[in-house]
């Protein structure tokens, strides 16, 4: 006897996702959540062409572009300077671009789903433990309540209890540099429709365009304030962005810091535990592959657990996939971040020669979308 097939600790993008999916397919799943309700600032805020596709399944991928920026192109900048553009406007997808839209968004609209597919969130409601037998998995909350479950999924984010006392290691290390993370309102000079990675050896920025007329800012620092202000802000996109004509930051809505890890979870299963997103892998935010890449599991996940079958496919599947973003994030991070005066003119001048190819340009097209993850993958 079960209280619930699944259990989901951690009602993010992931773990909201995963309980729609089994919802949908007529799997019970009930989701906790520590956080006496949902995010509301933006954190991640990008969604790639793959990630879009997968929640079609959902009916949510509408909704989602109504209220999204459509971004058609990535470039790589060195000051005024274009050193390469990823066009995603001819990429083999219904949605041919990167659609930029605040997490806080994006959940509303999957609790929305899921409320309508008959499921909810508890709230707050923090797993503390749990054992596994032959059948279930009995977790305790740290109310005292126990729930039943047939399987146990820690969607729990980086600092996952489920998967610190499933035993799982998550191998790896964080970066030297801390991490801006700001949304603003700004005097912007370059195109609206492009998310911008600038390369300086003071470290990179990325800025990015938000509905309502607003930029995501995300930089590395060595040491970064708690809650950057507008100076900071302003100090950054002066140092390392346009020079021709500078940004000018008008309001700062919302800013924090972090520190950035790249580590992968040694496994993505133990008996009937599985982790997914931040649980099973962290990586650089360049590229803007670590919310996607951790739906994308929720929905192979989804098919999984629903069949009940061949449950190694899961991590045999989409572990390889995390390995390969954890790989490309931190290239792209390490040549965003050269400070060699000669590494640099070396980067800056193969740089447009290599994107002049119009296989690499695809390439890279296809990785950053995560379209390249179907051929890897065979599905989600």
């Amino acid at each position: 006897m079960w209280d619930t097939e699944v259990l989901i600790a951690g009602a993010g993008p992931v773990g909201l996702t995963l309980a729609a999916a089994l919802t949908r397919r007529g799997r019970p799943a009930i989701v906790i959540d520590r956080q006496p309700e949902g995010a509301n600032t933006s954190r991640a805020a990008v969604i790639h062409a793959r990630t879009l596709e997968a929640l079609d399944e959902l009916d949510v991928t509408g909704e989602m572009v109504e209220r999204g920026v459509i971004v058609p192109h990535f470039t790589v900048r060195d000051g005024d300077r274009a050193l390469l553009t990823v066009d995603f406007s001819d990429l083999p997808t219904r949605y041919p671009y990167t659609l930029m839209l605040p997490q806080s968004d994006t959940e509303l609209i999957l609790s929305d789903r899921l409320r309508r597919l008959g499921g909810s969130v508890r709230r707050p409601a923090e797993l503390v433990g749990f054992r596994q037998d032959d059948d279930g998995v009995t977790a305790t909350l740290r109310d005292g309540q126990t729930v039943r479950a047939r399987y146990l999924v820690g969607a729990d984010g980086m600092h996952s209890t489920v998967r610190d006392l499933s035993g799982i290691g998550f191998t790896g290390k964080a970066y030297e540099e801390s991490f801006v993370l700001a949304d603003v309102r700004m005097d912007w000079p370059l195109p609206a429709d492009e998310v911008t990675l600038h390369f300086s050896p003071a470290g990179l920025v990325v800025v990015a365009p938000l509905p309502g007329g607003r930029h995501r800012i995300v930089a590395t620092l060595d040491e970064a304030p708690e809650h950057p202000a507008a100076a900071d802000v302003q100090a950054i996109l002066d140092a390392r962005g346009p020079r021709r004509e500078h940004a000018k930051v008008r309001e700062v809505l919302w800013s924090s810091r972090f520190r950035v890890h790249h580590r992968l979870a040694e496994h993505y299963r133990s008996g009937r535990v599985f982790l997914a997103g931040d649980a099973a892998h962290v990586h650089s935010p360049a590229g803007g592959q670590g919310m996607n890449t951790g739906v994308q599991d929720a929905i192979a996940l989804a098919a999984v657990l629903a069949e009940g079958s061949d449950l190694d496919r899961y991590e045999t599947v989409r572990r390889p996939i995390a390995a390969g973003v954890v790989a490309l994030t931190d290239r792209m991070t390490r040549l965003a971040t050269l400070r060699s005066r000669p590494l640099i003119a070396v980067r800056n001048t193969v740089l447009p020669i290599v994107g002049g190819v119009p296989a690499v340009r695809r390439g890279l097209a296809m990785n950053l979308s995560e379209l390249s993850t179907i051929a890897r993958g065979k599905g989600a």
